[in-house]
């Protein structure tokens, strides 16, 4: 065998992978015509949807507001009487007592404090 064919019977020839997904656009698209597609949209240009898939059809103005107010009530909901993070040492057989008790042991603590300074001030 010479050095050319061997080099000729080394070139592998790429596969055409393609998706499973139910609605994509890229079943069937190797990963080179993929990025080649990607690669020439314009910036400024914006999706227009074919209307044959659901899946890919865009959110509506009022599906997207809805989604940011969504998004934006999740957590821990706002207080007006804000916190105050600190580190504090307290004895172990205290904060024992206050977690043995369970969930909400920190605010227990400071409701402590509260009563505390409400004895303190009367």
């Amino acid at each position: 065998m010479t050095k050319s064919e061997s080099l000729v019977s080394e070139k592998r020839t790429k596969k055409k992978l393609t998706s499973t997904s139910i609605g994509s656009k890229t079943n069937g698209m190797s990963r080179e015509e993929i990025l080649r597609a990607i690669k020439t949209q314009k910036p400024n240009d914006f999706y227009v949807w074919d209307g044959k898939s659901e899946d890919d059809k865009p959110l509506t103005p009022k599906e997207m507001a809805d989604g940011l107010m969504a998004y934006k009530k999740r957590g821990r909901p706002f207080s007006v009487a804000t916190k105050k993070q600190i580190a504090i040492r307290l004895d172990p057989e205290v904060l024992e007592a206050f977690q043995k008790e369970g969930p909400g042991w920190q605010t227990r603590i400071n409701n402590a404090l509260k009563d505390w300074l409400q004895q303190r001030e009367h």
